[in-house]
């Protein structure tokens, strides 16, 4: 699998899966996650999938200073609902890094390990999601502002013609450095402006 050389340069995030460990999945239950892993998830790399692995990165590495944060361990809440443009996107990605789902997740051994009811929709929180730890209650609100980083002009007239199929090799070619060249941006550039990625913590 060929990717764009930058996929290599973007932070990965490292969490505890108390259930890795207690399987023997992962030695001490560590379990790193990458950009690809996010873009393998959905099937593509685009600024939404970009922004819902660098928003949960940050949130997580916010609210576990001093430790890994631990997966299954956190409640994510959403502002809009499952369904409204690309909550369900975003979800799904936030879902793999930190192991939070709603009713179709992990069922628990023993009483531990129950993955269940820590996804939720339609919640009256500030920003676009809220990330909570289980332990502490301490909660941050994360939003990426993506309208900040603009794609490069033309680029959508260039889709439209990918999507035609009237683009000729040249401007099909231009059209994905383009889109994956916002991609980098938001990742390498923009991933610590606070005007894009927007972090507060939560009353």
């Amino acid at each position: 699998m060929r990717t764009p050389a930058f996929f290599d340069e973007v932070r990965s995030l490292s969490v505890y899966d108390p259930l890795a460990e207690f399987l023997g999945a992962a030695e001490g239950g560590r379990i790193e996650y990458r950009y690809i892993d996010a873009v393998r998830l959905a099937g593509h790399s685009c600024p939404t999938v970009a922004a819902a692995y660098w928003m949960t990165l940050k949130a997580l590495t916010s609210l576990y200073p001093d430790s890994l944060p631990q997966r299954g361990g956190i409640r994510v809440e959403f502002r809009e609902q499952l369904l409204s443009g690309v909550t369900g996107v975003i979800a799904n990605v936030v879902a793999l890094l930190t192991g939070a789902t709603h009713d179709s997740g992990f069922k628990g051994i023993g009483g531990r390990f129950d993955r269940r009811q820590l996804l939720y929709f339609a919640a009256d929180v500030t920003e676009e999601i809220r990330f909570t730890r289980i332990d502490t209650g301490q909660a941050v609100d994360v939003a990426a502002r993506l309208q900040r980083v603009p794609f490069a002009p033309q680029t959508s007239e260039l889709m439209q013609k990918c999507l035609a199929g009237s683009a000729s090799a040249e401007e099909t070619a231009r059209f994905r450095e383009n889109w994956q060249a916002r991609v980098r941006a938001l990742l390498l550039d923009h991933g610590d402006d606070p005007e894009v990625f927007v972090l507060r913590l939560a009353a």
